[in-house]
């Protein structure tokens, strides 16, 4: 087995700019070992929202390479890729769009060509995991935000994907959802890459932090260590905690 084969994310020279010219991203180089939880901050406009769409080929750079474990980010490879890797958009509206909770959990698995029972077995594993079972017959749109993070977070469960890619998973949440949600992704196995602005979170979740600034990495390490940097954090748009 190589050292490739050991990383879940392995990002080597990313480079994308906008039609209009604008560079979100610089020369981004990054890996990611299996079950690592790391965060990815930075002020706005430093390219993290970017960055993510690039892990499951949503946005494609202009230089560099993506993989996923042994899998390269190309279009050839696209429906291998989303089915390692998923996506938690920041607006849960984006991704619940089905008639019920049943329905847009199933939409991952169905699209995956699973069976009936199958699709069933794994809607219900996903609700479970986030303890939302009693809300199968529901419709998304009548939730609370908070519940609604929860069942986004279990539509990317059903597809039972190696990676996990949270977008400011506790925006907008009141204290108590948002305790919810923290709880809920410290028992979830998979590799986790979460770009956020709240240090709080990172600070229980993440044992690594990624600092983002003009579409380049400016530190990688221990969040501890990152964290307790005041300096660092402050001349990145972030305020230290």
């Amino acid at each position: 087995m190589t050292d490739r084969d050991c990383l879940a994310i392995q990002i080597e020279g990313l480079r994308f700019a906008y039609p209009d010219g604008q560079v979100a991203l610089r020369d981004i180089s990054l890996c990611v070992g299996p079950g690592e939880h790391v965060a990815i901050v930075g002020p706005n406009g430093a390219g993290k929202s970017t960055l993510m769409l690039h892990l499951n080929g949503i946005l494609t750079g202009q230089q560099g390479v993506v993989r996923v474990g042994d899998v390269e980010v190309t279009a050839a490879n696209l429906r291998l890729v989303r089915a390692r890797v998923g996506i938690v958009f920041q607006n849960p509206d984006d991704q619940l769009f089905s008639p019920t909770v049943f329905d847009d959990v199933a939409y991952g698995p169905i699209y995956m060509g699973l069976s009936e029972p199958e699709v069933r077995e794994r809607v219900s594993l996903a609700l479970r995991q986030v303890d939302m079972e009693s809300y199968a017959p529901r419709t998304s749109h009548h939730l609370s935000l908070g519940e609604k993070k929860r069942i986004s977070v279990a539509t990317v469960l059903a597809m039972d994907p190696q990676v996990l890619i949270l977008d400011e998973p506790s925006a907008g949440l009141d204290p108590r959802a948002r305790r919810k949600l923290i709880v809920l992704l410290q028992q979830l196995r998979q590799t986790m890459l979460v770009s956020t602005h709240d240090l709080r979170l990172v600070q229980e979740l993440c044992s690594r932090t990624v600092v983002l600034d003009q579409g380049g990495i400016v530190a990688d390490g221990l969040t501890s260590v990152l964290l307790a940097d005041e300096q660092l954090l402050r001349a990145h748009g972030l305020e230290p905690i």
